[in-house]
């Protein structure tokens, strides 16, 4: 990347894929960051995370979400320590805006592990009974005339659907009924797109305003917000966040406002941000174009902790 007079640095807190104790178990007992974090969760939620995160079945289950909020925060720990980070922003996609409440001090680790695993509950319970026929399809290589004419063929067939995240110029994730997913996945792979997986429970719709209200109603009125001490970049539409109740306001629009990616970089552009820390567990924020024609990227993933490190021999 050409010297652009940028020279700023935000923390970016990912968004959460399929997460499985095979990728992180081994960072999250060796690791003395993740340690002290799993001690506190453990302490915080009254069972063991390490021990319900091995048992446990599929790959977004409330350990699973609760491991991946405590692996980010320890990666942006470890980032501080052993990569000299320090950040002038912060952002956090979609999941991502958890873990982020929490390193910007909006919520206590404890605060936000609590949460993290009330609302895992909250989403199981609304799903068994809601919208069981809907899914959120990833796909790249569709562009948005392409994308446009998918569309119109939904309309005209008077179906639902919603955009959930806008990624890249290519790559969307598209929220429909289970139905019509292979009519979709077939009309992706004619205009040479390339579907990618299909997310349950689906996300960022705004079909889902009563799952909003249910997790404000039973879980955030539990919780006391303060302003961030960092600076905070929306990754629903790149607006600057200062207040506690716009952190409050984030995260619960998180249910009913899709994500877009290109926003959240272009706030941090014009924010002077030249270097991204990309931390924990990641195989998108990372990666996608958006965020590598932008910025250097630094990706702070669990595996990095655990390879040995090079330092210079102590002088005699």
């Amino acid at each position: 990347m050409e010297n652009d007079g940028r020279h700023g640095t935000a923390i970016v807190f990912p968004g959460m894929g399929p997460s499985r104790f095979a990728d992180v178990g081994k960072f999250m007992v060796v690791n003395p960051l993740a340690r002290r974090l799993v001690a506190l969760a453990d302490e915080t939620l009254g069972y063991p995370l390490v021990e319900r995160f091995r048992a446990a079945g599929g790959d977004y289950s409330e350990y699973a979400q609760v491991a991946f909020l405590v692996n980010c925060l320890a990666m942006a720990q470890w980032a501080e320590t052993e990569l000299g980070m320090a950040a002038d922003v912060c952002t956090g996609p979609s999941f991502g805006e958890k873990p982020m409440a929490a390193y910007a001090g909006s919520l206590t680790t404890e605060q936000a592990v609590w949460m993290t695993a009330r609302i895992a509950r909250c989403m199981e319970e609304y799903f068994r009974d809601e919208h069981q026929d809907v899914v959120t399809q990833s796909f790249v290589r569709t562009p948005e005339a392409r994308l446009r004419e998918i569309l119109g063929e939904l309309d005209e067939a008077g179906e639902w659907y919603e955009i959930s995240c806008h990624l890249d110029d290519d790559f969307h994730m598209l929220s429909l009924r289970e139905s019509r997913l292979e009519w979709l996945l077939g009309r992706l792979r004619a205009g040479g797109g390339l579907p990618l997986y299909a997310m349950r429970p689906p996300m960022h719709c705004a079909a889902f305003g009563a799952l909003r209200d249910r997790v404000e109603a039973e879980i955030f009125a539990e919780l006391d917000f303060a302003d961030p001490a960092l600076p905070v970049v929306s990754a629903q539409d790149g607006g600057a966040v200062t207040t506690a109740d716009g952190v409050r306001s984030l995260l619960l629009d998180s249910f009913v406002r899709p994500l877009r990616w290109p926003a959240a970089v272009a706030a941090l552009e014009e924010r002077g941000v030249r270097t991204a820390y990309v931390v924990g567990p990641d195989s998108l924020f990372g990666r996608v174009g958006t965020t590598t024609r932008a910025f250097d990227v630094v990706q702070a993933l669990p595996k990095l902790s655990l390879m040995p490190r090079f330092r210079p021999p102590a002088r005699s």
